[in-house]
């Protein structure tokens, strides 16, 4: 078990804080920098309301190790979510089946109708714009059908690109033209044979080249779209280093939109259930993509998102890999593979042996 210093800063949840509480030592915002609550102030509701305001909506904040014990000390049971009530809920599921509409459509037609995906995309931009991230993050992570996979993935990879479309400061235009690609980039896959493409083991080398043509077929059925867009798409699977598909283009010669499809693609595509492999842990996904960024991928992209993403995770119940739940009570960037879980009622700081096998959610 990993004890907690009373005296250092930590990250913590700001949802732990309560109604009541008398705060021990100062608490900071979510860098760590301005002061939001001075030590011996007695917070209610009201003012927990207010500190989330000043935090800018963050879930992240800094408090001594002493403040977050007795902040865990009277932790709320925690909701275990339902991913079908919250997918019927916000929405995602209407999106979920238009995109499976959209897929049979482009498969009958050979083609990809421009104006008509626009509106979709479009639609999935607003819908963006009117969910909290940390809803959008619950449904990216969550556990989900493997035989609804294409689908899915269509519409979570639009989604995590417009959220870090959004995180790197883009303009709303900028960030709905990321959705779109998003959306987009693994049209391919429908002229790629279903014994192949959902094969409940590895491919073969052979298998594993017939998949690799989706890219350039992506790019051929998007001919309608400007060349930026089509290129984008169909690059998802360029890496900086050259060692991707189709063209194996290198640094500049690969767009930043596709750079940051290309992380997207390859987050959704680790943190799910398939059926030849299980799922992944946010934070496992992101410490491999930091590892892997170092040589393929945009770092500037990875590091967007460990920046951003496991803030939203925060409080969060886990299961682990001994089949207990946990919740997530702290990370730290330089190891975000491990995070500090919360498991009756102790602290622990996860590793190669007890690790979070995914987020838990109930269905």
């Amino acid at each position: 078990m990993s004890e907690i210093n009373e005296n250092l800063l930590m990250s913590s949840s700001i949802n732990l804080l309560y109604d009541g509480m008398v705060v021990q030592d100062d608490i900071f915002d979510f860098g760590g920098d301005r002061l939001l609550v001075r030590n011996g102030t007695l917070i209610n509701d009201i003012q927990i309301e207010r500190i989330k305001r000043l935090n800018s909506g963050n879930e992240s904040i800094y408090v001594t190790g002493r403040t977050h014990k007795a902040m865990l000390s009277k932790r709320p049971d925690i909701e275990i979510k339902s991913r079908s009530e919250v997918e019927e809920a916000t929405g995602y599921t209407v999106f979920k089946d238009e995109a499976l509409k959209r897929l049979e459509e482009i498969a009958a037609k050979q083609t990809v109708d421009m104006d008509s995906l626009q509106i979709f995309s479009d639609d999935l931009a607003n819908h963006l714009e009117s969910t909290p991230p940390e809803v959008i993050i619950f449904l990216l992570n969550a556990m989900a059908p493997v035989d609804e996979y294409l689908q899915r993935h269509s519409v979570n990879v639009g989604l995590l690109n417009g959220l870090i479309g959004r995180w790197m400061g883009m303009s709303k235009n900028e960030a709905d033209k990321l959705i779109l690609i998003g959306l987009l980039h693994d049209c391919g896959k429908i002229l790629i044979p279903t014994k192949i493409l959902n094969a409940p083991r590895r491919l073969t080398t052979v298998e594993f080249e017939v998949i690799k043509k989706h890219s350039a077929f992506t790019f051929d059925l998007m001919s309608e779209f400007p060349e930026p867009v089509r290129n984008a798409a169909g690059d998802h699977h360029e890496r900086l280093n050259g060692a991707g598909y189709t063209h194996h283009l290198n640094d500049e010669k690969i767009s930043l939109e596709a750079r940051i499809t290309a992380v997207s693609d390859s987050y959704d595509a680790m943190v799910s259930q398939r059926s030849y492999k299980g799922p992944q842990s946010p934070f496992s996904v992101l410490a491999q993509l930091s590892d892997i960024g170092r040589i393929g991928f945009d770092q500037d992209v990875v590091e967007t998102l460990i920046k951003n993403m496991p803030q939203e995770l925060l409080n969060k119940p886990v299961m682990m890999s001994d089949g207990t739940i946990g919740i997530i009570t702290k990370y730290h960037p330089d190891d975000i593979g491990y995070p500090m879980v919360s498991m009756g009622g102790k602290i622990i700081k996860t590793n190669s042996d007890l690790y979070i096998v995914s987020m838990f959610n109930d269905d």
